[in-house]
């Protein structure tokens, strides 16, 4: 079978499940929907030091890794953190700042993100040349509909690849229609950068202005989340999120969300874990207080960061040679 048909197969099992999910959305109306961005925890864990070092083990290296610290001595622990760090510290300079830590904690936690363009990068490369320009992603993806603009299941894909156009654009900083691994993250998953927060917005705008008239007004805020259905008593969920709109949302009390009220919503400033913990780990290990680490103060709080045991390293090597 042609890369290419595995990809029509795929887009097409992907469409087939989005249309299951809407109706089984649509068949569950007191499930609410949720469109808000928020950072992700660190770890389940509990933050307490004084217990145990399970969530900075979570944090730095991603609960995933975390889980298999029962592979290594803690010799071969050490060495294999002296490994990591090398990666983290990302100017070469021999110091770990709280930024590169910072940087590093974002990256493990984000990993599947990072695998899923891995994943999609194969699929869109198709002259494997290290890029993907939108040509190739569009005959990637849309080719086999581009003579059908009308297909009789429903779906405007003609729609769908505007869209996707544009966000590609937007994703691609210089201009050229062709996207480095940077950018085609950056299309993927935009709600991860922020110089793609507008287009997240208007895109998100255009799923619930069903009026276009370029804002969100209440009911079409409370009916992107809720289908009444035929019932005329709503769950209480949805009378709190009316009164959060009235009293939160449409922040200048017109009735309606502007583009900056709706980035207010579903992109708020949470706050940043990631950098709360990279002072944590610094604060703890820095010996001289200097308010930046050496290879040698992290390996000696070796403890802090990968515990007695520590992860396969040498598979997280390979995953963040790109890091």
């Amino acid at each position: 079978m042609k890369a290419t048909d595995l990809i029509i197969m795929d887009l097409r099992q992907f469409l087939m499940c989005l249309s299951l999910c809407t109706a089984f959305a649509l068949s569950k109306p007191t499930e609410k929907k949720d469109r808000v961005h928020h950072e992700p925890q660190l770890s389940d864990k509990v933050h307490n030091d004084a217990q145990s070092f399970d969530y900075d083990h979570d944090a730095f290296l991603g609960a995933e890794e975390a889980k298999t610290f029962d592979q290594l001595t803690p010799e071969e622990s050490k060495e294999r953190l002296g490994k990591i760090v090398s990666k983290i510290d990302g100017d070469k300079d021999g110091f770990v700042t709280v930024d590169e830590l910072k940087d590093w904690i974002k990256f493990a936690q984000k990993r599947w993100i990072y695998e899923d363009v891995e994943r999609q990068w194969k699929g869109h490369d198709l002259n494997e040349d290290g890029l993907v320009s939108w040509e190739e992603y569009k005959n990637a993806t849309y080719g086999y509909v581009l003579d059908d603009p009308d297909p009789d299941d429903g779906f405007n894909y003609k729609q769908m690849m505007v869209r996707d156009e544009r966000r590609f654009k937007m994703a691609d900083k210089d201009g050229d229609l062709i996207a480095t691994k940077e950018e085609f993250t950056a299309f993927l998953h935009p709600e991860e950068y922020d110089y793609m927060k507008d287009i997240v917005v208007q895109e998100t705008m255009e799923d619930i202005d069903k009026n276009a008239d370029g804002f969100i007004d209440l009911e079409e805020y409370i009916g992107d989340m809720y289908s009444h259905d035929g019932n005329t008593d709503e769950p209480e969920w949805v009378k709190t999120e009316r009164e959060q709109f009235v009293e939160f949302r449409d922040k200048n009390r017109d009735g309606k969300m502007d583009k900056e009220e709706t980035k207010d919503w579903i992109l708020p400033s949470d706050y940043d874990h990631a950098e709360a913990e990279a002072r944590h780990l610094v604060y703890e290990s820095d010996q001289n207080k200097d308010g930046k680490l050496t290879k040698e103060e992290i390996v000696d709080k070796y403890d802090l960061f990968v515990g007695s045991q520590a992860t396969d390293f040498g598979e997280a090597l390979v995953r963040h040679d790109e890091f």
